[in-house]
Formats: structure tokens, C-alpha cells, sequence
């Protein structure tokens, strides 16, 4: 679902399946999942010990889809632009 342009040129959002994993942890904002009582766990309620079990699920799933899309390229083509002339603003 890349958005290219005519120009041959990537923007955008490039879409990726494993993208599709950042979706678990934004069930910890359902709070109808976790807003109970128990079970307890050593003692501490449902609703806490499920935010903290969540806090692991959502770095871990953040870490996952971070290593596996990091080396995607986003264009097929080989950079024509130097660092030198973004920094100068000689974008042509």
C-alpha cells in the first residue's frame, strides 16, 4: 500500500504485515477487557497486574516489528541525494 508517485519516487506510509502486531497493545486502552477485581496475583488485582503484563506485550510486539521491518528499503532505487546537499537546501 505505498503511495508512489509518477516521478518513480517513494512517500508515504509503506505498509507492512508486520505492522499488523502494533495493534495488540492498543487493547490495554479497551478497559472493559481489564476492569475487574480478580483473579489476583500475589495479592494485587486484575486491573493492575494485567497493565503491567500489557506494558511487556507492547514493548515486545514494538521490538518485533522493529527488527523485522528496519531493513525494508523504502525505494528500490539507490539514493541520488547527498547528505551534503540536504544540508546546504540544494534539493534539485
Amino acid at each position: 500500500m505505498a503511495s508512489g508517485k509518477a516521478d518513480g519516487k517513494v512517500r508515504g506510509f509503506q505498509f507492512s504485515p508486520w505492522n499488523l502486531l502494533l495493534i495488540i497493545p492498543l487493547l490495554v486502552l479497551i478497559t472493559s477487557l481489564f476492569n475487574a477485581d480478580g483473579p489476583r496475583l500475589f495479592g494485587m488485582p486484575f486491573f493492575y497486574w494485567f497493565q503491567f503484563v500489557f506494558v511487556a506485550v507492547g514493548v515486545l510486539c514494538t521490538g518485533i516489528v522493529f527488527v523485522m521491518t528496519k531493513d525494508k528499503p523504502t525505494s528500490d532505487r539507490p539514493d541520488r541525494l547527498s547528505v551534503d546537499k540536504l544540508d546546504e537546501g540544494d534539493v534539485k
